[in-house]
């Protein structure tokens, strides 16, 4: 039998008021994205025929927050509908029924549930095939705040009574609803025109439904799960960070299944690419060392044996084999990306930025800039330097306090350091020029011109000395 076509809803109206925060409770961030981003990211992996966003307090951040989403291949068809006022679950889910077709599923998942697993969501749409009413549960030691899962006869389930209407019996269950459903389509909009307010909150809660399912003779089924990180939402500053630190343990986890060496999982974190939105994606070869309080996001790759040391920031990179990132280096490709070659020495304190290719055995040292600019094969710029749009040979030593001037106030010019260059201390090379190979430029020069091959150039004021010169006295005040 052909499963039904698959619709989702996803509930991102709520204000969230403990979070104290003037941005709307699901564009809070987990690892760097929106909450809601996470859940339409699991949504996506499903392919289904739409998706619906069901926005109320602050709507126009979330409706933009979408539109600027990058989706995965399966989300195609997305629709934004407004819950204003916000009177409930089922008043939610009542918006979206003049965008939802009646013969699919519909699924529903909450804003700021973002870590469910998209294998969970499947097998809860297939256990809602051919026509039932499927929901998400879990059993937690502490079930405050949740609706509880009332059985009846045969373990069946019978309804879902929500915290604040539940018995004192009724609150010493532990399995309770995760927020997360799949119904038949053409079984839903009856149903919500049932739904009545007489309860603690005043509100029409979707799980009234449930009830009304058994009543109709609707089969009512829990997929329970043992995860119960996958059901967590965000009400709070704390929750948030609480699920932050699980989120990061379990990429860390994941890493270590494969080898990677973390210093401590704990201060290790893995986020999305603060420009595209992409989410993060780390990929080590064997033998990867990561030291403390790292940070990577977009998508980096570490080579076989690299060492990334203590308080390292690296985003869209490839790092090669053996090379060594030393602590407190910034390494941020953007859209272009950053390479850096097997066996490269990084820093500490350096800064590669877009574009920046260096080759084997390259020497990057604390407080050098590399932006845009290529270095071959062991070449070494040790300290206090900056190469913007540069091309430089092989086995080139780029003295420290040395700049290229690539910037005149309109456009960016390109310097080539041919190879076997040596450049002396505190030079500037004011693009565009070529310093031909096996030159040498003495410290403290100003270069405006190329300069020939294998030649000594010096570009600075003749030294001169005055002998018994006195410094300028301080005069007395006359007292």
């Amino acid at each position: 039998m052909t499963a039904a076509p698959l619709d989702i809803v996803v509930m991102a109206a709520g204000r969230g008021t403990r979070m104290k925060s003037r941005i709307p409770k699901v564009l809070q961030r987990l690892a760097g994205r929106p909450l809601l981003h996470h859940v339409l990211d699991q949504a996506a992996h499903l392919a289904p025929r739409r998706v619906v966003l069901v926005a109320g307090h602050g709507a126009m951040e979330v409706e933009a927050s979408c539109q600027a989403f990058t989706p995965a291949e399966g989300l195609k068809d997305l629709k934004s509908v407004r819950q204003e006022p916000q009177l409930g679950t089922g008043h939610a889910v009542q918006q979206a029924l003049p965008v939802l077709a009646g013969d699919g599923t519909v699924l529903v998942l909450s804003g700021d549930v973002p870590l469910t697993r998209a294998e969970t969501l499947a097998a809860l749409v297939a256990a809602a095939q051919p026509e039932r009413l499927a929901l998400l549960t879990v059993e937690l030691p502490d079930p405050s705040g949740y609706g509880r899962i009332v059985r009846g006869a045969g373990d069946a389930v019978q309804r879902i009574v929500e915290h604040k209407d539940a018995s004192d019996e009724q609150r010493a269950i532990r399995e309770i609803y995760s927020g997360i459903m799949a119904v038949p389509a053409r079984r839903l909009a009856p149903w919500l025109a049932r739904l009545q307010s007489d309860n603690a909150q005043g509100e029409y809660y979707l799980t009234d439904i449930v009830a009304m399912a058994v009543a109709d003779g609707v089969p009512v089924v829990a997929h329970r799960i043992e995860d119960a990180l996958q059901v967590a939402g965000v009400n709070s500053p704390a929750q948030l960070a609480q699920l932050e630190r699980a989120h990061q343990w379990r990429a860390a986890e994941g890493l270590m299944e494969l080898g990677v060496r973390l210093a401590d999982p704990a201060r290790f974190e893995l986020r999305q690419d603060a420009r595209s939105g992409a989410p993060g994606e780390l990929v080590c070869d064997q033998d990867v060392e990561i030291d403390v309080g790292c940070i990577f996001s977009g998508r980096v790759r570490l080579g076989e044996g690299a060492r990334i040391g203590a308080y390292c920031h690296i985003a869209n990179a490839e790092i090669g084999a053996g090379a060594v990132i030393h602590p407190y280096t910034h390494i941020d490709g953007e859209a272009v990306g950053v390479q850096v070659g097997d066996g490269a020495l990084v820093g500490p304190f350096a800064r590669l930025r877009p574009g920046a290719q260096l080759g084997r055995e390259v020497h990057i040292g604390n407080f050098v800039e590399v932006k845009n600019s290529q270095l071959a094969d062991g070449a070494k710029a040790n300290h206090l330097a900056y190469l913007g749009d540069a091309s430089v040979g092989e086995r080139v030593n780029y003295g420290a306090g040395s700049i290229t001037a690539n910037y005149d106030g309109a456009h960016k010019h390109r310097t080539v350091i041919e190879a076997d260059v040596h450049i002396g201390s505190n030079c500037v090379l004011v693009a565009p020029l070529t310093v031909g190979a096996g030159g040498t430029v003495g410290g403290g020069s100003t270069l405006t011109k190329s300069t020939p091959p294998g030649a000594l150039t010096v570009a600075r004021g003749r030294q001169a000395s005055i002998p018994n010169w006195q410094r300028p006295a301080k005069r007395r005040s006359p007292e």
